[in-house]
């Protein structure tokens, strides 16, 4: 079926919009961040032992002499246009700061969402296929038990085993995939297994359910009385109608991955922004808190826009109107 620009174009336009309007209410929750937190966010960053000279000028550096009404359009113009501040810890940039930060939660999260497929689309598909087997009772409890562990506890078992016992894998670190492949691939190998196999068996659960829903559709039912070969009524009839279902999980476990992987982070030492958080919550270095929450929120809507454009290219009955 083919699609019209107009639609297009109004259905991207939408998402633009509401987007923007949703970024711009995180920007204001960002920006009462500071100014909620009891005491002065400034004292509170430096510590005990400062001179007035280094009070002063951080809070001119952050802009908090000035007015609040002030501060806050001066925030949100500077949040457009890239630039969050400076750091109360080290005094760099918070742009720059976060920017090196994101490769490798990026990575991580490519890392995690793969490994999560690969686990999951079979075992879902399968066990769906099977439905009320003896195979499809113990992919079920399988994943309950996934979704049961904590991730610290998934991560440090996997570091007594390969690490501790093996000595196959390093325990933490990182080195960057662009300078040293082979050392990024030993590395990211435990925090990926930890968050992709929690994140898999979230996945299956809801693959199974939606390919058990269609495969129980009126039309799938016709197919397999017409006497069509089961791959062709598997992969044609059942397995493209779940797509949306999928596309939806597989979107939400990849946005969360990239925002919520502050423990497993911390657990490998892998210096992502879940750790970057951590570690400025610790030494209240809160224009870094505002610009990780910010840039989270800002994939995550990314995240999703991109999720509801496929929506339209695996069903066609779904109208960008």
């Amino acid at each position: 079926m083919r699609i019209s620009p107009a639609p297009v174009l109004r259905f991207l336009g939408l998402r633009l919009l509401s987007s923007a309007i949703v970024l711009l209410g995180v920007i204001v929750v960002v920006f009462a961040l500071v100014h909620l937190v009891p005491g002065d966010p400034v004292r509170l960053a430096l510590g005990t032992r400062y001179s007035p000279e280094a009070y002063q000028a951080l809070r001119e550096a952050s802009g908090l002499d000035r007015p609040l009404l002030v501060q806050f359009f001066s925030y949100v113009g500077n949040a457009l246009t890239g630039n969050l501040g400076v750091s109360f810890r080290n005094g760099g940039t918070v742009t720059d700061i976060l920017l090196g930060r994101l490769p490798a939660t990026v990575s991580l999260a490519l890392v995690g969402i793969v490994i999560a497929l690969v686990i999951a689309l079979p075992a879902g598909i399968w066990s769906a296929l099977r439905e009320g087997r003896v195979s499809d009772i113990i992919v079920r409890l399988t994943s309950q038990l996934g979704v049961s562990v904590p991730d610290f506890w998934l991560g440090m078992l996997l570091i007594t085993l390969f690490s501790s016992v093996l000595r196959v894998l390093p325990s933490s670190g990182y080195a960057p995939a662009g300078e040293d492949p082979l050392g990024w691939l030993q590395h990211v190998i435990l925090p990926g297994l930890t968050v992709g196999l929690i994140a898999g068996a979230i996945m299956t659960r809801y693959i199974r359910a939606a390919v058990v829903d269609v495969a129980g559709a009126g039309f799938v039912r016709t197919a397999v009385s017409k006497g069509l070969p089961g791959r062709i009524v598997t992969f044609r009839h059942i397995l493209r109608n779940a797509l949306v279902p999928v596309l939806t999980i597989a979107g939400i476990q990849l946005a969360t991955i990239l925002g919520g992987v502050i423990v497993v982070e911390v657990v490998f030492a892998w210096p992502g922004l879940g750790r970057l958080v951590y570690d400025s919550v610790a030494a209240r270095d809160y224009p870094v808190i505002q610009g990780a929450i910010l840039l989270i929120a800002a994939m995550f809507l990314l995240i999703n826009l991109i999720v509801d454009v496929l929506y339209a290219l695996v069903d066609p009955r779904i109208r960008l109107a």
